[in-house]
């Protein structure tokens, strides 16, 4: 009744999709690769890690790696776990076979709270083996004759393991070496000094215990360039006299101002003295006329006066006259 090949076909297909899901729910190789290296894990647990999306291709050959580097206390469920609160599984088994490689006490607890703290824990292990070198940003500093500095330094670090977590960063590291640089700079009597002694500057740095509470551990700090820069003291001192200049031109200009109100107002005065003398003297008249109707005052009197103006206006004029004008001297 049925075609023959058609059923052969069928079941064929049937067969290939059955695998398909089979292998793709049980990864089958991962657990034969598994198996070889000596890692107990068996089909039913890589199901059910397929069940809860996680994925078997990352832990089975995280375990491969620890179990051949000698590190039988990671579990399949401690990989699980930290790939489940977002871990990266991978990295963390590369940082402690590196660290159990290089005797550097480094615990799975501890290596994943690293990596949950958002720093690479495998970098940390190699920085912490291979030390690393951070250049500082050109540090402008003023010695004590106001000569100022231009200082770039090397610094060598290396991490600190056991403070990664809740440890400052390169930036903390290179704000308080360019902190230290200044001060040390700061301190030197002149910059021939700097200059002819620059390792005192990397001594007295070193010295301060600048890797306090960071997630390094500075191994030396080193002067790479010193350059001379501008004479600061100077350009204070002038810009010190132009100020003291200007304030002194603008309290002089003060005394001029008020001079010249001064002399404003003693010439209002003046001019107002004046025309209370004219005013005055116009009212003379007519006193004298009025005195001489009320008979307070008689003709010869006026004539007196009259006399006695006249005198004084002679004597006035001839106290003018230049005497080599009469001589007929020039």
């Amino acid at each position: 009744m049925f075609d023959t090949p058609l059923v052969v076909a069928a079941l064929v297909f049937g067969a290939i999709i059955f695998l398909s899901i089979f292998f793709h729910f049980v990864p089958f190789f991962l657990w034969l690769s598994a198996k070889v290296s000596g890692v107990k894990i068996s089909l039913i647990q890589l199901f059910l890690m397929r069940i809860r999306n996680v994925p078997p291709g990352i832990i089975v050959p995280s375990l491969i790696e620890a179990h051949k580097a000698g590190l039988h206390s990671i579990t399949r469920d401690n990989l699980e776990a930290h790939y489940m609160t977002g871990g990266h599984v991978q990295r963390v088994v590369h940082a402690l076979v590196s660290a159990s490689k290089a005797n550097i006490d480094l615990s799975f607890e501890k290596a994943t709270a690293i990596d949950l703290a958002g720093r690479d824990v495998f970098e940390a292990v190699q920085t912490s083996v291979n030390p690393k070198v951070i250049d500082t940003p050109p540090v402008a500093a003023v010695a004590k004759n106001g000569i100022q500095l231009i200082a770039k330094a090397r610094v060598t670090v290396r991490a600190n393991i056991h403070q990664l977590v809740g440890g400052a960063g390169e930036d903390t590291i290179l704000a308080r070496v360019g902190e230290g640089i200044v001060s040390s700079i700061g301190s030197a009597e002149t910059h021939e000094q700097v200059l002819e002694n620059p390792d005192s500057i990397s001594k007295l740095v070193l010295s301060k215990g600048l890797d306090a509470g960071t997630a390094y551990e500075i191994l030396s700090i080193d002067i790479a360039d010193i350059d001379v820069g501008k004479n600061i003291g100077a350009t204070l001192q002038m810009d010190q006299a132009n100020a003291d200049k200007n304030i002194a031109q603008a309290k002089a200009e003060e005394r001029r101002a008020m001079a010249v109100a001064t002399e404003q107002e003693m010439k209002a005065k003046a001019q107002q003295a004046r025309a209370e003398v004219i005013q005055a003297e116009a009212e003379v008249p007519k006193a004298l006329a009025q005195a001489l109707r009320e008979g307070n005052m008689g003709f010869m009197d006026y004539y007196r006066l009259e006399n006695l103006k006249g005198d004084t206006s002679m004597r006035d004029a001839i106290s003018k006259i230049n005497p080599n004008d009469i001589l007929g001297k020039k």
